[in-house]
């Protein structure tokens, strides 16, 4: 029998096992990912993070529409708990009424729990939603979607320079 303690982290509540396991994901085999290595695949609406030996934990996610979709290997360069969120100029042009800045912590701000900042040109993360039901979906101006306990669940692993690979 497995024990469960309730913890409050970055304003949501959380259930965390005493004995360190995830409650979050699903531990999956997952040959030729390396440990502490991000891996999502956009077709499957899936983030996988590398446990080595051959297994890898799988998340759902929300992935970019099918125009803003995006490929290639980056790396984790910022982990944020409730980030503030400030709306790229073209979500901006798409919806000129969006607020320059959504503060941390608002019901309305669409970063959720937590947020893990990926190189490159584009203004990418993998975070936490305030909409649980765009999880699995294409949804997303290219970052990826994460229920709230499962970023905070990935966040806890990932560090800083953690490589993440977007495949089709």
């Amino acid at each position: 029998m497995r024990c469960i303690l309730p913890v409050f982290l970055a304003g949501f509540w959380a259930l965390a096992p005493l004995d360190g396991r995830a409650l979050a994901g699903t531990v999956v085999q997952l040959d030729g990912l390396q440990r502490n290595v991000i891996l999502v695949k956009t077709s499957q609406r899936r983030l996988y993070f590398g446990l080595g030996n051959g297994t890898a934990i799988r998340y759902p996610v929300g992935v970019g529409r099918r125009d803003r979709q995006w490929t290639g290997q980056r790396r984790v360069i910022s982990k944020r708990i409730r980030p503030a969120w400030s709306p790229t100029m073209q979500i901006r042009a798409d919806n000129p009424r969006i607020p320059k800045v959504i503060p941390a912590g608002a019901p309305n701000n669409p970063m959720g729990a937590a947020a893990l900042i990926i190189s490159g040109q584009g203004q990418y993360a993998i975070h936490g939603t305030n909409k649980p039901g765009s999880v699995g979906g294409f949804v997303s101006y290219g970052c990826f979607r994460m229920l709230n306990e499962d970023i905070l669940d990935l966040y806890s692993r990932v560090r800083i320079g953690t490589t993440v690979m977007v495949v089709p």
